[in-house]
């Protein structure tokens, strides 16, 4: 199987919903509701959110999204990783591995200092994942403020 890595830009925004289409495979979502085409044509359009995609055979099988954190520490941006998903019929065959090299070396290329992806502690999938491409694990507890009900 071909696997094609692509950074998308504003125009794609086909691509950006068939991309959520997956997510919403992947992670389950139930309910889900696809945001409106012009508030994802915004997103796409901004400098510090990115999209990565692994296309086979013109369909996309996975991808990523991301955001740049600007630093007052640095003057390289961090990057986080928001979501990374493949289609589970196409999961251990790589194509998560060349979305994370497809990235790095985006990021190497665009002077980005450092990568940080979270993964729940129980989610063993994720975290063999992400040790597998070379990241190192900090530990931290995350908190969150729920503002919405």
């Amino acid at each position: 199987m071909r696997i094609q890595i692509q950074k998308l830009s504003y125009r794609d925004i086909d691509s950006f919903i068939e991309l959520l289409d997956v997510f919403e495979e992947v992670f389950e979502m139930k309910n889900f509701e696809m945001p409106s085409v012009e508030h994802l044509e915004e997103l796409l359009g901004k400098d510090d959110f990115f999209v990565f995609v692994a296309r086979s055979e013109g369909t996309i099988v996975g991808g990523l999204t991301a955001y740049s954190l600007t630093q007052y520490f640095s003057k390289s941006p961090l990057l986080y990783i928001y979501d990374v998903a493949v289609m589970k019929r196409h999961q251990r065959k790589g194509i998560g591995k060349k979305l994370i090299m497809g990235i790095k070396d985006y990021c190497k290329d665009s002077d980005i200092g450092e990568i940080i992806v979270q993964a729940d502690e129980a989610d063993e999938h994720a975290i063999e994942f992400y040790q597998s491409t070379g990241a190192k694990a900090a530990k931290v507890v995350q908190f969150y403020y729920a503002l919405n009900g």
